[in-house]
């Protein structure tokens, strides 16, 4: 790696040589402050919060876009620079409603930080800029925007269009009058979005915000008439923790289940089970379609941010998704199904909960075909967020509980519903028992290493049985692009592909925790959390689905067998080419 050596507030510093100066002020010790950069996604040094001086510069430069140079010297705590971000960060104020008491990002919101250390103790230019009134718009099923408190960063946009590649929301007029907005003034329920969620977490304040699901559930809790269960998705015991600053990546599993055990769930659950039975589904759709003529290459369908997008930008592929519900939503309907028969209670009488990584379950809960006897299947989606927030309300002190396990009929899971949380995940898991069904025999290695990690697009070939299997899985919906034009051009042929809508899974989903900058340009979220998910994995004494005990109980007693008559029923669903689904706006 070549380098170049620089000063840095006097301190000698050797950087790679595309590095920026933010950057490798950081390997000095140095944090500069920034609110719109974001590594590889928004380098645009547009805030000038981040500005520093140097040697032979008259004028003062935005660290962020500014590269490494051999001999610099760079100044970034002289009297010109501090007092230039001061008033800088005065002027982003000035148009800003700040009402931090009562914003959900409090203490969160970078802009309150960034007050703090810069010692912004009044609004100096109030009144200039007339401070706006509230903007709301709460049309979309997953989010709340509200432009009075949007800095203009464009942090969102650049997500929106780098990551996602959807672009619904970008920088329209001028001046004074900037903002962020849909095209044409539209809301955004009304446009093409897929609810990700990506734009929240890179939000630096409280602009964006969850669209509450909590006040439905503590009155489900309230309701003696309810029997009220919750499962949490695989990426949730590896995130949470996040919430009560405990190391990125830790695993909360057994804290977690006491703290829901105390909100007064009836039933705590592992939606990891339902994931084991979305393999069993899925790999039993894969074998029929690759034995008998079937479309191919098909495609998973468990992040409803992808079928959505699927649905609206490439229909053609939309015979190419595999049929099986999420594992949220087969927990859902086996909830309401086997689990109510097991019980002896009413469907009627049971609230589902999910508490999920990711905001467009919020929207796929409403969807079309994703009922059972009529009823919904799952009646509420939180996000990891708004759990934290439950559990805070409650006045649960986390960190101190002891570990709780699962309920026993819904709570035993395997290393492979588990690695679903991550990108590549649910490929694995699939491998690992199809190759099983289709051979008689188990895989030589357990571990398909070939479809794990962050890369942009992951392919690679297996031969089972005699027959070479092509697979590729992908995050992000801007890679789903490229891969889904590869497949259209016949550049590229493939039998079975994994598509997940956020950049490295369900672990970066848009409901989990909000790192700040300094954490996100500097810490690789989604391979600390992958990790813990793989390392569960390996520690798991079953590591395939079709071998979890209550899986293989659920379908001798109830289910019949993987694509049976009742599987379909319960389990299966349909999708529509460019529906908007008008039934999910609140």
């Amino acid at each position: 790696m070549d380098t170049v050596n620089l000063t840095i507030n006097g301190i000698r510093v050797a950087a790679a040589k595309d590095h920026t100066v933010l950057e490798a002020a950081r390997l000095a010790g140095i944090e500069i402050p920034s609110l719109c950069y974001l590594k590889d996604i928004n380098e645009i040094g547009d805030c000038r919060v981040c500005v520093v001086e140097v040697e032979g510069m008259r004028n003062l430069a935005a660290s962020c876009v500014l590269p490494v140079s051999e001999g610099m010297a760079v100044n970034t705590n002289t009297e010109r620079v501090r007092r230039s971000r001061k008033v800088t960060l005065e002027l982003i104020m000035s148009n800003h409603r700040i009402e931090c008491l009562t914003c959900l990002r409090n203490p969160l919101c970078e802009l309150q930080q960034l007050a703090k250390t810069l010692r912004v103790e009044q609004a100096r230019y109030a009144g200039v800029c007339e401070a706006p009134a509230p903007q709301i718009d709460d049309s979309s099923v997953h989010l709340v925007r509200d432009s009075s408190k949007c800095i203009l960063c464009r942090r969102c946009v650049a997500v929106c269009e780098r990551n996602q590649a959807v672009a619904v929301v970008g920088v329209n007029d001028r001046g004074f009058d900037t903002h962020i907005s849909c095209a044409f003034g539209r809301d955004l329920g009304e446009t093409a979005c897929v609810y990700c969620g990506q734009c929240f977490t890179v939000c630096p304040t409280g602009a964006l915000s969850d669209k509450d699901g909590t006040e439905a559930v503590w009155a489900a809790l309230a309701d003696p008439s309810k029997h009220v269960v919750v499962g949490t998705a695989p990426a949730i015991r590896v995130t949470l923790g996040e919430c009560y600053n405990l190391p990125v990546g830790t695993n909360v599993e057994g804290k977690m289940i006491a703290a829901l055990r105390l909100l007064g769930f009836d039933g705590v659950f592992d939606v990891n089970t339902a994931a084991d039975i979305t393999i069993l589904e899925e790999g039993a759709e894969l074998i029929d379609r690759l034995e008998n003529g079937g479309v191919l290459p098909m495609i998973t369908s468990c992040s409803p941010g992808w079928v959505r997008f699927c649905e609206l930008h490439y229909p053609e592929f939309i015979q190419n998704l595999s049929t099986c519900k999420s594992p949220q939503q087969m927990f859902g309907a086996l909830m309401k199904s086997y689990y109510a028969k097991l019980k002896g209670i009413d469907p009627d009488d049971i609230f589902v909960v999910s508490v999920m990584p990711c905001t467009a379950k919020k929207y796929e809960i409403r969807r079309e075909g994703q009922k059972t006897g009529g009823l919904h299947d799952v009646d509420a989606a939180l996000t990891t967020r708004e759990l934290a927030r439950m559990i805070l309300r409650a006045g649960i002190m986390f960190t101190e509980l002891d570990d709780g396990e699962f309920d026993p009929a819904f709570g035993v899971s395997t290393g492979a519903g588990v690695i679903f949380g991550a990108s590549g995940g649910v490929m694995e898991a699939a491998l690992r028992t199809v190759y099983e069904k289709m051979t008689g025999s188990p895989p030589p290695d357990v571990e398909f290493m070939d479809v794990r990690g962050m890369g942009s697009i992951k392919a690679a070939e297996y031969s089972i049985g005699g027959k070479t299997l092509r697979v590729a899985a992908c995050s992000g919906l801007n890679n789903a692009r490229r891969l889904l034009d590869s497949v259209k051009s016949g550049e590229a042929e493939y039998d079975f592909i994994e598509i997940m809508c956020c950049p490295g899974g369900c672990i970066n989903g848009g409901g989990q925790p909000v790192q700040p900058t300094k954490t996100r340009n500097f810490t690789d979220l989604r391979e600390n959390r992958a990790k813990m998910l793989y390392e569960l994995d390996s520690a798991n004494k079953i590591r395939k689905s079709h071998e979890n005990p209550v899986v293989k109980k659920i379908y001798s007693d109830y289910l019949g067998e993987p694509g049976g008559r009742l599987s379909h029923k319960l389990l299966h669903t349909s999708y529509t080419a460019g529906k908007k689904y008008p039934e999910c706006q609140p």
